[in-house]
């Protein structure tokens, strides 16, 4: 699949640019595959959704050009950020670029912060290491960025410790380090699954307030739909470590292509009253450990021909959009 085909007009900022990548674990029951052949691109000020099932490859995908893989890992393709390959790069060059060009948000903020270390002391820290400044320099850059993730009294709280925060502060504080030294690109590996409902709103508002004043490019991966109906620009849809679908967020959520996507979508609960009975995908997500050849959707598809014991190819259709099925358009609908 040539990624060239994802964007064919779009802008000339690009920013990431992921071809065939793979990501490969060792275990005893032999080589399991957890991302394959994964190609999209992503520009400044832009965000893209990554979503599928639990288990469908998204954080692998994030851990990948995070370069945090297990020891077991192995990545292979490429994925150029300003050009340069982050997959090519030792622990020591990425190191320089974490924070500085590129930055995550974990699922978990507690388990993410030092309980042992003051929020005060953590900020300063990645400042100080990328930066050359001294300490009342970072500590005031500090304070400006947690001003800026709204968070109050902060020259309080740059004295107190994790435990004394409430898990949207805490994830608040995730924001304020990934941001600090205004990284172009920021992963949130479910940045708000720990969260309320109404704290979840304000972190999703919070992130899109802050991408505009820093033009910062987001990958969000969620399995929480509504959050990419009202954040991402455009979506891709992973099953089984594989593209199923890639658009714009308007065509994914009004006229998605795919039965993946379209079972997706039917088992989000409707407040207009159009679908009365939760529908769900019947079966569960594959093993990857043994992986049946052909469609990895197949056996849990219920538009499933004999076509799909062969894999379908990521093909262009449309205005900028990728599928993965034999089926034709009109017999999803």
């Amino acid at each position: 699949m040539n990624s060239q085909q994802l964007n064919a007009d779009a802008p000339s900022s690009l920013l990431l640019d992921v071809n065939n990548l793979k990501v490969t674990f060792k275990t005893e029951d032999g080589d399991v595959t957890a991302v394959n052949n994964l190609n999209f691109k992503l520009h400044q000020g832009e965000t893209l959704g990554i979503v599928g099932e639990s288990g469908s490859g998204k954080s692998q995908t994030a851990f990948a050009l995070m370069g945090l893989l297990a020891n077991n890992g192995r990545v292979d393709g490429i994925a150029s950020l300003n050009g340069k390959n982050l997959l090519a790069m030792s622990q020591k060059e990425l190191n320089k670029i974490r924070a500085a060009e590129m930055a995550m948000i974990f699922q978990d903020p507690m388990t993410s912060l030092n309980p042992y270390m003051k929020i005060g002391k953590q900020l300063t820290e990645v400042l100080k290491f990328h930066q050359d400044i001294s300490d009342a320099e970072a500590t005031k850059k500090a304070l400006n960025m947690l001003d800026a993730v709204k968070i109050p009294e902060a020259a309080k709280r740059l004295k107190m410790y994790p435990h004394e925060f409430s898990g949207g502060m805490r994830q608040r504080v995730m924001i304020a380090m990934a941001l600090l030294c205004e990284p172009k690109l920021l992963i949130a590996d479910e940045p708000t699954t720990a969260l309320d409902v109404t704290v979840q709103a304000q972190i999703m508002a919070l992130l899109k307030e802050l991408q505009k004043d820093f033009n910062t490019a987001i990958i969000m991966i969620t399995h929480d739909l509504g959050v990419v109906a009202g954040s991402c620009d455009k979506v891709l849809v992973m099953y089984a470590g594989q593209t199923m679908e890639y658009g714009s967020t308007n065509d994914i959520f009004y006229t998605p292509s795919h039965p993946y996507s379209i079972g997706l979508l039917n088992a989000i609960p409707r407040i207009d009253g159009q679908n009365d009975t939760l529908m769900t995908i019947p079966g569960n997500p594959p093993n990857l450990a043994n992986i049946h050849q052909g469609c990895p959707f197949m056996p849990r598809c219920i538009f499933a021909t004999e076509a799909c014991i062969n894999s379908p190819q990521l093909m262009p259709f449309g205005d900028n959009r990728l599928r993965a099925c034999f089926r034709d358009m009109k017999e999803l609908s």
